[in-house]
């Protein structure tokens, strides 16, 4: 089975003072405070999530070993 790749997300800005949706998308990440993280499946709408928010999170590709 080959190995999905992963991206993990972190919270580097306050979700306060933003738009609703805004705060929605990082909910949807799993993300719930400033330094939270989550490893996630790189897939489209991960991806699309991260992009609605890029200004909020910190995206880095999850190394295997």
């Amino acid at each position: 089975m080959p190995s999905v790749p992963s991206l993990v997300v972190t919270q580097v800005k306050s979700s306060i003072g933003t738009k609703p949706k805004h705060r929605g998308t990082l909910r949807a990440l799993g993300l719930h405070g400033i330094g939270t993280s989550n490893t996630l499946a790189d897939r489209p709408e991960i991806r699309g999530m991260i992009a609605r928010v890029p200004h909020l999170v910190s995206v880095e590709e999850e190394k295997k070993s």
